[in-house]
């Protein structure tokens, strides 16, 4: 019972994750039509988030500070390309396509994880990884909807592709990321860094880093700059990263990631109702093949190697002869040899003038 307990608890934090997860989008889009640009956005949701974060990630590190030494560059790349870029990238995608189409792009970053395993490592896919890689291709197609003359921006589309590259990158350093680092450790850290590198991009003019402090249209009504600002960084960062990291540990890394691929349904469910913001049939359709490719590469994922199946005990070697023929019965002892009796001795032995009786050791006369 309380395992049961355990995961459907797990299970609520998985999907609050993906929920939470789900509304950056609809928060973003906010800000930048009231004149924030991306990186600004970005910049300040990271650097909101690792700040609250800061306190829980110098209590999990108490007494293992030479980890965190040691995995400084990996956080630095980490903080790059798994944060600054990927969420710069989705957030310029959101200027240019609906919510729903941009997460769809970036979602494609799975697939190219795949492709990165298979040139750079040798795992070449299989059958169940290859069906899931051409789906998400048939519905990237769909969700572009060339064919119906409706409008998608190409600008919005590469940053969208460059989202999925900065997701690609969350998901191979994630993998081999130190055992030890706490993951509360490495997102503050990863979002911290990421922060002052489009900060530092921004002061040098690399960037466009500009903010208004105005009121904004959220949710139909016009409302402070702080509402959308308090979604991205608690809402968006932190929780979803809490309650991310909590159902890990509840149900395991991998079904944890499995159930949060239902972020990108959230995503169009929430940017539906807050922006009216709803894909044509063909859209969702696409959008529907690029969940099923993601989902048959996650299950293959799941599925142990042929060759060698993880935490199963090491087969008996098998027998030369699949029939043993029967033993033969075991060779009947061979009796005792009898021993020869012994010569019966007279009841009396004379000797020289004297006689001894035998029985009763008496001396004869």
């Amino acid at each position: 019972m309380d395992a049961q307990r355990s995961a459907g608890f797990g299970l609520g934090l998985a999907l609050l994750s993906a929920v939470t997860f789900a509304t950056s989008g609809t928060f973003a889009r906010s800000l930048i039509e009231a004149g924030w640009s991306a990186e600004a956005a970005v910049a300040t949701r990271v650097g909101v988030a690792a700040l609250v974060l800061a306190v829980p990630a110098a209590l999990s590190l108490r007494g293992k500070w030479h980890v965190l030494r040691r995995n400084l560059r990996m956080i630095g790349v980490f903080g790059l390309l798994a944060v600054a870029t990927a969420q710069a990238c989705f957030f310029n995608a959101v200027q240019y396509l609906p919510v729903g189409v941009a997460l769809l792009l970036e979602y494609l970053g799975i697939i190219l994880v795949v492709v990165w395993m298979w040139l750079a490592h040798g795992q070449r896919p299989r059958r169940l990884t290859i069906a899931g890689s051409v789906a998400a291709i048939l519905g990237l197609v769909l969700v572009l909807d060339l064919t119906s003359g409706a409008r998608i921006d190409p600008v919005g589309v590469l940053w969208g592709l460059g989202a999925g590259v900065g997701l690609a990158a969350y998901f191979v350093l994630s993998a081999r990321g130190d055992a030890e680092l706490p993951p509360v450790a490495l997102a503050s850290g990863g979002m911290a860094v990421g922060a002052v590198a489009l900060v530092a991009l921004g002061l040098t003019g690399a960037m466009p880093l500009h903010a208004t402090f105005g009121s904004v249209d959220f949710a139909g009504h016009r409302t402070s700059w702080l509402v959308p600002i308090v979604g991205l960084s608690l809402v968006a960062a932190v929780i979803s990263y809490v309650a991310g990291i909590a159902a890990a540990r509840a149900l395991g890394a991998r079904l944890a990631s499995f159930v949060g691929l239902t972020e990108v349904m959230f995503a169009v469910l929430i940017a539906w109702l807050v922006l009216d913001e709803l894909p044509t049939a063909v859209q969702l359709g696409g959008g529907a093949l690029i969940v099923a490719g993601v989902a048959l590469v996650r299950l293959d994922e799941l599925r142990p190697s042929p060759r060698r199946p993880p935490h199963s005990p090491p087969r008996p070697p098998h027998p030369r002869h699949p029939r043993r023929p029967p033993r033969s019965p075991p060779r009947p002892r061979r009796p005792p040899r009898p021993r020869s009796p012994r010569s019966p001795l007279s009841p009396s032995i004379k000797g020289k003038g004297s006689c001894f009786d035998l029985q009763s050791t008496a001396i004869c006369p």
